[in-house]
């Protein structure tokens, strides 16, 4: 007795679909969005915590210190190992011109920047460069 392919199958002859069915691709990508929508950045990208370093190097007798606070506080002063005198003062550019000054009186001081831990990083930067700008070659960071 010979079978053939059709009575196999019950006498159904299947066509068969060229399509591709993507409902299972369309659910798994609506699942990943709505977790990278639902999980949110655990930090905000401008928030660096920067580490204490220990001194490499003894600061240098006299020097000109520029101090950075967090709420955009600016000091500057001339001194050295003994307590340096700090004048406040009102914003960048009054600071700047104060710093021109004060290197133009002192041409050999170097100038060491004091950033606060919570001071953003781009005004410390900002001040280096422009020092270094300035024609100030020994600009370095104070380190507690």
């Amino acid at each position: 007795m010979a079978f053939s392919s059709s009575s196999l199958r019950g006498g159904r002859k299947r066509k068969f679909k060229s399509e591709i069915n993507v409902v299972p691709y369309i659910d798994v990508m609506l699942v990943l969005l709505i977790i990278f929508m639902a999980v949110p950045a655990n930090e905000a990208p401008s928030a660096v915590n920067l580490p204490s370093a220990e001194k490499s190097a003894l600061p240098p007798d006299t020097y000109i210190r520029v101090a950075v606070q967090p709420d955009k506080q600016l000091s500057i002063g001339v001194g050295g190992k003994q307590k340096i005198a700090m004048e406040d003062v009102a914003d960048r550019t009054a600071l700047l011109e104060r710093l021109r000054a004060l290197h133009e009186e002192n041409p050999d001081y170097p100038v060491l920047i004091e950033g606060d831990r919570e001071s953003k990083y781009e005004d410390v930067i900002n001040l280096i460069s422009e020092a270094k700008k300035m024609g100030i070659n020994r600009v370095g960071l104070a380190t507690k």
